[in-house]
């Protein structure tokens, strides 16, 4: 019986459509037509003989995964911060991106960096914090709007607490800006009345995975924080050692090191943004004057006081990596955290 020659399609997701470009093994290449991105699109066309589809990370490449695997397709999906070559190319276009992706996916796939979709239940999970974090940022967008504008009049609207804003500001805004602004207010106070309920609905959330409490003892990690943490991993054994956390949430410096040569640079800001920010936040406030007493704290003040430029600033990023390795230790062993002494258990 004659060997089935194996494909490797390079899919290049748009929006709307999709190109493709099919690599085969007795070196021969075929470009068919676009086809839409569309579950229907996709059915058509992957209907066919199994093959290995490469793909890069974006909005669509979720459902498409899923899909293709579906189909008995063997998937790949691009970690797109590994693909130079598509994104820095002086002639790219969709044809010449599937074309780069079928090739790459061909040589070595770990060239890609391939990425890994979290479940669906946990994808519909995450996706409550992350809504919460988009109405805080356009709250913020917008008071920042309006004390602006109340400046350019020379005044100043006064100091409070984001939740009471739009009721403690109304008075002062100057008369001819109230047309304006008005509206504004309106809007501000919706937004704090959804983060409200959002909270609630993160609380309930959190209650369906257990070791989210467990992970969010840890002085300055609240709910929020230790449940779009455990979401973002969502599986604790994926990391052989509790330390390939603070590189997998791109917390771990730079490498450019060449013969005698090696720089000292930023972090790699790898993996997902929202978590990253979340962990910095808390290390913002284990390092601040509330922050409780614990190794963490006594670590990164210790780093800070070492002095020169942006000292504090390195600080809480360190402390936000170790931060991150710690919540993971504590939820790969279910040990209780102790504020001190934890770091002779091993931690």
């Amino acid at each position: 019986m004659a060997e089935v020659i194996r494909e490797t399609i390079g899919c290049d997701v748009g929006d709307k459509t999709c190109e493709l470009y099919i690599a085969r093994a007795d070196g021969t290449a075929q470009t068919p037509e676009p086809l839409k991105t569309t579950p229907t699109g996709f059915k058509k066309f992957f209907t066919r003989t199994p093959a290995h589809v490469v793909l890069e990370n974006g909005t669509h490449s979720r459902w498409i995964s899923a899909l293709l695997k579906k189909l008995g397709h063997e998937v790949t999906v691009a970690n797109t911060r590994r693909l130079q070559l598509i994104t820095e190319s002086n002639s790219k276009s969709d044809r010449t991106d599937a074309e780069l992706l079928a090739r790459l996916g061909r040589a070595d796939v770990k060239l890609l960096s391939p990425i890994r979709h979290r479940e669906d239940e946990a994808q519909a999970d995450l996706a409550v914090p992350k809504t919460r974090d988009m109405l805080v940022r356009a709250r913020t967008k917008l008071i920042n709007q309006a004390r602006g504008l109340v400046k350019s009049f020379g005044s100043r609207l006064p100091s409070c607490e984001t939740a009471c804003f739009h009721s403690r500001v109304e008075p002062e805004i100057p008369e001819p800006l109230k047309p304006a602004l008005e509206p504004l207010l309106k809007a501000v106070a919706t937004l704090t009345e959804q983060i409200k309920q959002l909270d609630k609905v993160v609380e309930q959330v959190a209650k369906q995975y257990p070791d989210a409490e467990v992970i969010g003892k840890v002085d300055g990690v609240g709910v929020l924080t230790a449940l779009t943490f455990l979401l973002t991993l969502e599986d604790k054994t994926r990391f052989k050692k509790s330390r390939m956390v603070g590189a997998f949430l791109g917390l771990r410096p730079k490498r450019d090191q060449s013969g005698k040569t090696d720089k000292q640079l930023g972090i790699t800001k790898a993996g997902d943004s929202f978590v990253r920010r979340l962990l910095v936040n808390s290390a913002n406030y284990i390092l601040g004057p509330f922050g409780k007493d614990c190794e963490l704290r006594r670590w990164g003040l210790k780093l800070a006081e070492r002095g020169g430029k942006n000292a504090r600033a390195r600080a809480k990023v360190a402390v936000a990596r170790k931060l991150g390795v710690l919540m993971h230790r504590l939820w790969v062993t279910g040990e209780v955290y102790q504020p001190l002494g934890y770091k002779a258990k091993g931690a």
